[in-house]
């Protein structure tokens, strides 16, 4: 037990002054989170590196082991597949949250990756064999264990990714998930699983610190992603030692709540002919925040008891048998209907227009892919222009400008105003602005204009204009424009 102290307390001193650090360069090389989006729920640029502090927490005393001779660091340094596991694939996965933080990564990068390392973790002996069925006999997996397994851990690591929507979510959800896989191996004898959940328990306080609403760093993917994958490896040696009755069943039960809103999030976006990866402001934190009116902290805290309640039926169904654990998951299950319906999810008047908005969704989608199609093989600003051209009579505009500004080598510039407009329309101009940028530099600007009497756009449209705005930054990087225009991302100018 002094061992398991020292551990939580070594990675939580390591997390407090290494997040501080990070928080305070990347303050100092401009290394920020931009609010310029809807979807944004902060208001101002906040680094979003802390997920460094967390890595350097959780390893710091394990790295230690290797250097003390004691009973635990033996018994740590004679579980080579899982110390090789866990050093190895977090290591890879943190390349890639620090890629994805600081460049930014594609859906289709980041899964490779994560993909990768869950066949790595299976060829190293992290396997699921056995799912349980409280109502009948277990199902043994046998071949259907590799895919299984591999799903499990590339779905837990962009559940915690997925989840990470307000100040100290993520953190809190993984804190509780923790929490219960380190009294599960403490009631089973397990040095070496509570030994590790007590160093990531101490790194992710250590981030809280300066994680929890009002927040002065986020730990970005690097964070989220570590803890996902931390999290998908021990749950897996945590179920190979239970009971059949129970395997799998417990650390499914223990991260419940990211579980939940990645599924949750699967099955609206498909029904709604969104993209599978996009983001948007219909997760469950952000549902409780508009429909129960309550204030981002308020909102972390809900969800910290839902974490808690999660946590508490997973370490009852560790001891239950098999008619018991029957009854707990019914229980959670009435309980995750009546949330869902509170929250709006089983909304049978809004399922009615569902088509309608599906349909919307796809025809939208396919007019981007040929907008930017047009746009990426155009050979001129001109053919840039008449590349987007199409989104007035797609979106509705009233009037479309798309703005350049070349600069010479003698440093004189000139700028390149292309733009079309409709006759005025009955309501009030509501105008939007997006910069096109490469890297961090601005090359140029978009103007879109509704009269339509509307006040916004919709999410769908925000994404639409997204993926055009990043194709012409490409085109318009590589004909090499310049421009001198508001950093923002996507503006509501007014109305």
């Amino acid at each position: 037990m002094i061992t398991l102290l020292v551990a939580f307390f070594v990675s939580l001193m390591v997390a407090l002054a290494l997040t501080r650090f990070v928080r305070d360069q990347a303050h100092a090389w401009g290394w920020l989170d931009q609010a310029n989006s809807s979807r944004k729920v902060h208001v101002r640029p906040i680094p979003r590196l802390g997920g460094v502090g967390i890595v350097g927490g959780f390893f710091a005393p394990l790295c230690a082991l290797f250097l003390v001779d004691s009973g635990v660091g033996h018994h740590f340094r004679s579980h080579t597949e899982l110390v090789a596991g866990l050093f190895l694939g977090g290591a890879v996965i943190v390349a890639l949250g620090l890629y994805d933080d600081l460049r930014g990564a594609g859906a289709r990068l980041k899964f490779t990756v994560q993909f990768a390392v869950a066949f790595g973790l299976y060829a190293m002996g992290f396997r699921i064999d056995v799912i349980a069925n409280p109502f009948g006999p277990e199902l043994v997996l046998g071949a259907l264990s590799l895919p299984f397994t591999v799903l499990w851990v590339v779905g837990v690591i962009n559940a915690l990714n997925l989840i990470d929507g307000l100040d100290g979510l993520a953190g809190g959800v993984a804190f509780f998930g923790v929490s219960t896989n380190f009294i599960l191996a403490l009631s089973r004898g397990d040095v070496l699983l509570a030994l590790l959940m007590a160093a990531l328990a101490g790194a992710i306080l250590g981030f809280l610190v300066f994680n929890f609403n009002p927040a002065s760093i986020f730990m970005g993917d690097t964070g989220s992603m570590f803890l996902g994958f931390v999290l998908a490896a021990v749950s897996i040696k945590t179920s190979t030692k239970s009971g059949t009755a129970v395997a799998m069943l417990v650390p499914v039960m223990a991260l419940g709540l990211p579980i939940m809103d990645t599924l949750l999030a699967m099955v609206r976006r498909s029904l709604m002919g969104r993209p599978m990866f996009s983001a948007d402001r219909e997760h469950i934190h952000h549902r409780l925040m508009s429909r129960m009116v309550l204030s981002h902290r308020s909102t972390v805290l809900v969800l910290y008891g839902v974490c808690g309640l999660f946590g508490l039926v997973a370490l009852a169904l560790n001891f239950a048998n098999s008619a018991e654990s029957a009854m707990l998951l019914c229980c959670v299950g009435a309980f995750i209907v009546l949330l869902m319906r509170r929250l709006g999810y089983l909304d049978l008047h809004r399922a009615k227009n569902m088509h309608q908005l599906r349909q919307r969704n796809l025809w939208l989608r396919t007019m981007v892919k040929d907008v930017t199609r047009a746009v990426r093989t155009s050979g001129s600003l001109e053919g840039v222009w008449n590349g987007v051209r199409p989104l007035a009579d797609a979106l509705g505009l009233a009037r479309q400008e798309l703005r350049f500004q070349r600069v010479f080598e003698t440093g004189l510039s000139d700028g390149i105003v292309f733009e079309a407009q409709r006759p005025s329309g009955p309501g009030m101009p509501f105008e939007v602005s997006i910069a096109i940028k490469d890297g961090g530099e601005v090359l140029g600007a978009m103007l879109l204009v509704w009269r339509d009497g509307r006040s916004a756009i919709n999410r769908d449209e925000e994404l639409a204009l997204e993926q055009v705005a990043d194709a012409v930054a490409e085109s318009a990087a590589r004909l090499r424009p310049r421009v001198s225009a508001e950093p923002g991302r996507l503006v509501a100018l007014r109305k």
